[in-house]
């Protein structure tokens, strides 16, 4: 039997395969930079979840509505700001690529990585 592994290195790494509850809305920030954000359900278990993702300038968004099925790389952050006189939080997906499941290298080659750090290999 092999011996446990112990893992050397933090991991953030956050794969999502669902389907966009609403249409993607883009949002130019103040900096310049493109913000597209999605709600993605994911029905692996009963009640499903919907997990908010951002994506920061991406390269080349695919064209996606609501209904279509996604593929989502990235990783989980929380983000604090002010609203209401308050400081508030939220939780979401940082999204490094998202695309339609017949196009799922990024996953496989992010799922690798993870894999590979994990064992310990790097």
């Amino acid at each position: 039997m092999p011996e446990p592994t112990t893992i050397d290195s933090d991991l953030d790494l956050a794969v999502l395969v669902g389907t966009l509850s609403s249409d993607p809305v883009e949002q130019t920030l103040p900096s310049g930079s493109v913000l597209l954000r999605y709600e993605v359900t994911v029905r692996d278990r009963a009640p499903a979840d919907t997990v908010p993702v951002s994506w920061v300038d991406p390269r080349r968004a695919p064209r996606l509505a609501a209904g279509d099925r996604v593929v989502v790389v990235g990783r989980v952050r929380r983000r604090f700001f002010r609203a209401g006189g308050a400081t508030r939080s939220a939780t979401e997906v940082l999204a490094t690529s998202v695309g339609r499941p017949r196009r799922t290298a990024a996953a496989v080659a992010a799922l690798a990585d993870a894999a590979e750090r994990i064992g310990g290999s790097r």
